[in-house]
């Protein structure tokens, strides 16, 4: 069958296919009319006639039989009736989430060809095709948007091809008997096939396959929830569920199959987001109906299996325990806090109080990406702990509560235990501490990949405090524009900074918790506005310093030290300082230009705007010279590579306040390429300084660079204001030159006297 192509979607009518919806709809009207006249009045008449002779088995069986025919007709319909109608909405949602792709691009400039197999390609206006990282004019990248597009053609033939055999089993081919396969919706006939599917586990051809993760990749994110509920009770239960995806991923990770590999790799992501949706209680209805979810009991069960044995591959030497096969599905999928909390606590407490219970089943040899998780991301996945973590990173609302909320007690068997209390109060304190026992996620492999493996448990564990603070994925969008900060998401940055500032020392480079730099470098450029307020030591003045949301409440001797520690590392350094480039923008726009009358001088305004980041500026500089000397290659492509957090931050800071909200496209006013630039070039220069200065420390260019960019900040803020003279202007610019000087000195003489341990 030829594939379903772009233009065929965009141009079809589904205006006959929602005729046939509706004429079936009056079919099924009138045979259930005369289903009940044949059960109420043929068979019941038939029922209770005194038959004699040949009527009293040939005629009362033939009544009998006619009338369930009536029935199974009317059943028939029904399913009909119900695929097409099902069909037809999904196709219609399709056909319009596509014009508005469609749309998008157009108005960027961007050309979408139909290759004529099911797939487009697209081409922004810089050049002759797509690359990774190209982008049109309005900033939309091409090749996101022709991923896009391929998704919804493919979501479409799905739906096409699912609805024909869900037809096709419901007429059952004989044109002369009624009552075959039936259906109360399209989800059920997919939840269907791909038990179908599964029923087969490693013996599905690759072709089988293929099929059970389009069906799960199209399906199992759908908001009613019913082919994530029904494909999850069609495999049997916890224990089966947990037995398949094992067997697949063994099959998928042993040997060097990379075809295999790949659809493991794609049904760990299906099966993964499939069960974060089967066990959301919480999901907006469907077109169907009300949300379907899996039962409480399904949590308790997995954590019940998660400390036992299961058998997934005959004639293996070791079986896994069931978290070790759980956690796989885990790393996929924005999980309800009432299902993964109680499974990351009691998976956390396991780990701590016996930390060699997930070693002793490990492979010992053979290849170092067996294991249940195909995708080799963070892990083989012998380590629950780390796959929970991942799991949190993902899951946003989770991940607050888990880091806010007083730690539940849980028994080995993974109840809770309702007469004790956690022997600790923090999982931030518990697990930032040097005692803390990670464990090693790794199938086989030599020292050195073991010695790689210890940093996977802390690099997932930065990943769940990110999505803990910041109320998004960890690897979501970074351009995305996070909710503003909740009370308990600022709590725990507060604790962040307790933790890592008591003990920056955990994060040198060869310390077990060095992996964690980059995320903590991420939540504290998202952080900025209160790291700002607490190095300039302004205790609770959001007014001069206003949040991005509820504020947190950082100490700056805390904020100082982890500063120095998270300098010494490449993308946190880039992270911060472009976070921090673009905050002063925003806070010097806001001291000139202030929304209604301030009481303060204007001079002592822009003093304030300028001080808190040339501060960082320095004490960033100072702890990058120390950490490279005379090596910055590292430094100045992170700077370059962070360079969105310039648009992120000017979204955080504008959204913050009331008075100024400009949009994307309004951003490039405030000179955001200028702060780009600006931030390169120091870092760039500042390299060039460690070079020929041995000690590292004088960093003239490096504070020139934040004087000029202060300057410029005032240049933009003073273009559009007529009320300023220009003997006023000459002054703010000094200003702004002069405090910048200073703190950036005062910065880097503070890092430099307290070299971190």
């Amino acid at each position: 069958m030829p594939a379903l192509t772009f233009s065929n979607l965009r141009q079809i009518s589904f205006n006959d296919l929602g005729k046939a919806v509706t004429d079936w709809t009056d079919l099924v009207q009138r045979l259930d009319k005369l289903d009940g006249d044949a059960r109420d009045g043929m068979l019941a008449k038939s029922e209770r006639a005194r038959w004699d002779g040949l009527n009293a088995t040939v005629t009362r069986r033939f009544v009998k039989k006619t009338s369930k025919e009536f029935g199974d007709a009317l059943a028939q319909a029904r399913s009909i009736r119900n695929v097409l109608r099902d069909a037809h909405t999904d196709l219609v949602e399709v056909q319009k989430q596509l014009a508005a792709v469609v749309s998008e691009a157009s108005a960027a400039f961007i050309h979408v060809r139909d290759n004529k197999d099911g797939t487009v390609t697209c081409q922004g206006p810089g050049g002759p095709g797509p690359t990774a990282d190209s982008g049109s004019e309005q900033g939309l990248d091409p090749v996101a948007l022709q991923r896009r597009i391929n998704q919804l053609i493919a979501r479409a033939e799905e739906i096409d091809n699912s609805a024909s055999r869900a037809l096709r089993k419901a007429h059952g081919g004989d044109a002369h008997d009624f009552g075959h396969a039936t259906y109360k919706s399209l989800d059920e006939a997919q939840a269907e096939r791909a038990n179908e599917l599964a029923a087969l586990g490693p013996k599905m051809t690759d072709k089988q396959y293929a099929e059970l993760n389009t069906l799960l990749k199209h399906n199992g994110k759908e908001p009613n929830g019913e082919f994530a509920t029904r494909f999850y009770k069609g495999l049997g239960g916890p224990e089966e569920a947990l037995r398949f995806y094992g067997r697949m991923s063994l099959d998928g990770t042993d040997g060097d199959n990379s075809e295999r590999l790949a659809l493991a790799r794609e049904l760990q992501r299906g099966m993964g987001h499939t069960l974060a949706n089967a066990t959301d209680p919480d999901a907006p209805k469907g077109h169907d109906g009300p949300k379907q979810h899996l039962p409480e009991s399904w949590g308790k069960e997995f954590r019940r299996l998660g400390t036992q044995p299961l058998d997934v591959k005959l004639g293996a030497w070791n079986s896994p325990y069931g978290y070790q096969v759980l956690g796989g599905l885990l790393r996929y999928g924005d999980y309800d806090p009432s299902f993964l909390n109680p499974i990351a606590e009691h998976v956390v407490q396991l780990q701590k109080d016996d930390p060699l219970k997930f070693v002793h089943n490990m492979p010992s040899g053979g290849d170092t990406d067996y294991g249940f998780n195909p995708s080799g991301k963070v892990g083989t996945g012998y380590a629950p702990i780390t796959s929970v973590l991942e799991a949190l990173g993902h899951s946003p609302e989770a991940a607050e509560k888990f880091f806010s909320e007083t730690p539940t007690a849980y028994r080995e068997d993974g109840s809770v235990d309702k007469g004790a209390k956690a022997d600790f109060g923090s999982y931030v304190k518990l697990m930032a501490g040097e005692d803390f026992p990670w464990g090693v996620d790794i199938a086989g492999g030599g020292f050195d990949d073991r010695a790689a493996a210890l940093q996977h448990g802390p690099d997932a564990f930065g990943h769940a405090l990110e999505a803990a603070t910041t109320g998004v994925p960890y690897d979501g969008d970074p351009l995305a524009i996070p909710p503003k900060h909740s009370e308990a998401a600022a709590g725990i940055t507060q604790e962040i900074f307790e933790a890592f500032g008591e003990k920056p020392n955990l994060l040198d480079d060869k310390e077990r918790l060095s992996p964690i730099r980059d995320s903590l470098g991420r939540i504290t450029a998202d952080y900025i506005a209160d790291v700002d307020r607490s190095i300039s030591q302004s205790g609770s003045d959001t007014t001069t310093y206003p949040p991005f949301g509820v504020a947190s409440q950082i100490d700056p001797d805390d904020a100082r030290k982890l500063l120095q520690a998270l300098g010494r590392e490449p993308d946190s350094y880039g992270t911060i300082t472009n976070a921090q480039r673009a905050y002063t923008e925003f806070l010097m726009d806001r001291a000139i230009n202030p929304s209604g009358e301030s009481q303060v001088n204007i001079g002592i305004r822009v003093e304030n705007a300028a001080d808190p980041g040339a501060t960082i500026s320095g004490i960033m500089s100072q702890a990058r010279a120390d950490a490279t000397r005379a090596d910055s290659g590292d430094f100045i492509e992170a700077a370059e590579k962070k360079g969105q957090w310039v648009e992120r931050t000017l979204s955080l800071a504008t959204g913050s306040i009331g008075d100024r909200v400009p949009v994307v496209g309004d951003l490039a006013d405030w000179a955001v390429e200028d702060i780009k630039e600006s931030m390169l070039k120091q870092v760039e220069e500042e390299a060039k300084e460690s070079a020929s200065n041995e000690a590292g420390k004088d960093f003239t260019t490096g504070r020139q660079s934040v004087i000029s960019h202060a300057e410029d900040a005032v240049n933009r803020a003073i273009a559009d204001n007529p009320d300023i003279n220009e003997q006023t202007r000459v002054d703010l610019r000094a200003t702004a030159r002069r405090q910048s000087s200073n703190s950036h000195s005062a910065g880097a003489t503070w890092s430099a006297s307290d070299t971190v341990d």
